[in-house]
């Protein structure tokens, strides 16, 4: 079912969706070096389009627009891109920009990622009900693993890094970037029997459709998203590798039992009913 991984503008019509996917220089060699832009097209960043898309057509809206111009934040650690009267569906906050300036003293909050999320908004005087969860692990409802293609290259072991990460993680056999196409990285993790990452999004997927997985600490991002996504889908202890090969020693640890009919049912469908 690899339609689910296309989206388009039909269904977003005047309500934005708030995500991280900026524009970057690359210097291209065509006989001689010349730089474009391009999209980072980080795959974790780009799953909340993809996700409001499918379960809004599994309501009947599929070419509906908002009466109403609303922006939406969803999967992503891209709360300081926030503005009044934005509407919050499982984001989290980012751990680098902790001390950041934020420019918004009122949103309608539906859910956060997790608890550390929901106590750095209401410090703030923000209201925040107690549903967590990252919209990522809704994938397999959108996407279940009977409708994904077979990999091309499957391997039982996948390795993923998180975007920064990358360069040092390139010689490890079952390596998968984080920018090739979601319904790859999908297919190779939902096949996989036990997923190695720093990436959060891949850590995501792997509990979405059941498999194994450990966490590597990343060299550039702070523990603060990964904190919060393990205590926001109910786990209070969890291990940490230092590195991908002390990863594989210690093995999987068990995909969480977290419900999602609670971040489900707070789907805000209503910004295109009203």
């Amino acid at each position: 079912m690899t339609e689910s991984f296309e989206a388009t503008g039909n269904v977003m019509a005047n309500v934005e969706l708030v995500h991280w996917n900026p524009w970057r220089p690359q210097r291209v060699s065509f006989g001689k070096y010349r730089t474009f832009k391009f999209r980072v097209s980080n795959f974790g960043d780009l799953l909340g389009p993809l996700l409001v898309k499918k379960l809004l057509a599994e309501q009947g809206i599929c070419r509906k627009a908002a009466t109403t111009k609303r922006r939406l934040l969803t999967v992503g650690s891209v709360m300081l891109l926030a503005r009044n009267g934005d509407t919050v569906w499982g984001t989290g906050v980012n751990g680098k920009s902790l001390q950041a300036e934020y420019k918004f003293t009122e949103l309608d909050i539906r859910a956060v990622r997790g608890p550390l999320t929901a106590d750095f908004l209401r410090k703030r005087g923000l209201d925040v009900p107690d549903v967590y969860g990252d919209p990522g692990l809704l994938v397999s409802h959108i996407a279940p693993r009977r409708h994904l293609p077979l990999p091309k290259k499957p391997s039982s072991v996948v390795y993923m890094p998180n975007m920064h990460d990358a360069p040092k993680w390139t010689h490890l056999p079952g390596c998968l970037s984080p920018q090739m196409p979601l319904k790859r990285i999908a297919a190779s993790i939902a096949n996989a029997e036990l997923v190695i990452a720093s990436s959060l999004h891949a850590i995501v997927l792997a509990d979405s459709y059941g498999i194994p997985s450990q966490l590597v600490r990343s060299q550039e991002e702070p523990m603060f998203k990964y904190e919060d996504y393990f205590l926001g889908t109910g786990r209070t202890d969890w291990r940490v590798a230092d590195t991908p090969e002390h990863a594989r020693r210690l093995g999987g640890e068990e995909p969480t039992t977290w419900d999602s009919k609670p971040l489900l049912a707070a789907f805000p469908v209503d910004l295109w009913q009203t």
